[in-house]
Formats: C-alpha cells, structure tokens, sequence
C-alpha cells in the first residue's frame, strides 16, 4: 500500500473518505467500482470491503447521504411550513437539489429500497415523514399520507422533467416560479 493509502485509512474515517471519493466520481460523471474508488481515496483496493460488500452497497450509501443532504435542504433551517407558499418553497427546494446534483438524485430514486439497507430506508423514511408532518401542519384536517404522495410526486416528476429536459428554463428562478406556480395551481383547485 502506498503512503498516501496508509494516511488515507489511518486518518480514521475510511468509510467517510471511500463515500466522498465515490461522490466526487458520482458528480464528475465519472463510472466508478469499488477499486477505481478505492485508487481515489488512495486506499489498497480491498479496503472498501470493509464496509460496502459490492457496489450496489456503496452507491446504496450514497443515496442515504442524499436523502440526508435534500432532507437537509428542505428544513434550511426554517422549521416546518405554516402556509401554502412555504409549503411551495419545499417542491422549489426538492427540484433545486436534484437540477443541482442530478446524478446523486437518479441513484437516489434509481433503485426500490432495499428492505435490509436499514441506512437508505431510515433517509428515505425521514423524508417522507417530514413532507407528511409539513402538509399535515398546513392542512390538519386532510389525510397527511395521501397529500404526501401527491406533494412529493408532483415535486418528483417535475424534478425529472428537467433532469430528462421535457421542460426547459432559462434560469433557476424560471425553474422555481413554475414549481411554485404548479404546486399551488394543483392545492387551490380544490379549495
């Protein structure tokens, strides 16, 4: 092992540093393996063994850092939605993510769950919950689950309609104005 491959597994987070070399292969549009991703850490191409069995493991891993990272997006620190328009602002947030890391969200949304990846449940599970809790604060007398699916899947498809360029837009605020204004064309038609 190289050197650099002994300071890159002894810094003490191999894990963290095989999921961030991953990503940067990932975003870069780079094809990755465990052993390319394993030459970029600087690590022996059997280190990711340790903690990803093959690569659907690893790219399982990333799509819970993804899960956390959106989740992280949509809370920006503004807690909870109150109104209709901040409730719009989570489908803006949601499309914005995947324009900007569009290869994470395909490997997020590429693959079902796998019911033994407790990680990538858990992330996808805590976001459904937070888009559950944010309709059922804005629309208490509604069904929570049922507005859920529907906010999430107008959110998603929306997403995928840029990501496949079925719509196109000039800028990010063209991108946002048409996410809020579909988001609250579809919730006021049956107010």
């Amino acid at each position: 092992m190289s050197t650099s491959g002994k300071t890159a597994y002894h810094h003490g987070d191999l894990r963290a540093a095989l999921l961030s070399a991953a990503m940067e292969m990932l975003e870069g549009g780079e094809p990755f393996s465990l052993r390319a991703v394993a030459r970029r850490a600087g690590v022996s191409p059997t280190a990711p063994y340790r903690h990803f069995k093959d690569r659907d493991a690893l790219e399982s891993a990333l799509a819970a850092e993804g899960f956390r990272d959106l989740l992280a997006g949509l809370g920006g620190g503004r807690g909870l939605p109150a109104s209709l328009p901040d409730l719009a602002e989570f489908a803006v947030a949601y499309v914005a993510f995947a324009l900007r890391r569009p290869a994470l969200f395909r490997v997020m949304f590429g693959k079902p769950c796998d019911g033994a990846d407790d990680e990538r449940v858990k992330a996808a599970d805590a976001l459904h919950e937070l888009l559950a809790d944010a309709l059922d604060r804005v629309f208490p007398d509604a069904d929570a689950e049922a507005l859920a699916s529907a906010g999430w899947g107008l959110a998603h498809g929306l997403a995928c309609l840029y990501l496949d360029g079925k719509l196109r837009a000039a800028s990010d605020e063209e991108v946002a104005d048409r996410v809020r204004g579909a988001f609250l064309a579809l919730v006021s038609v049956g107010a």
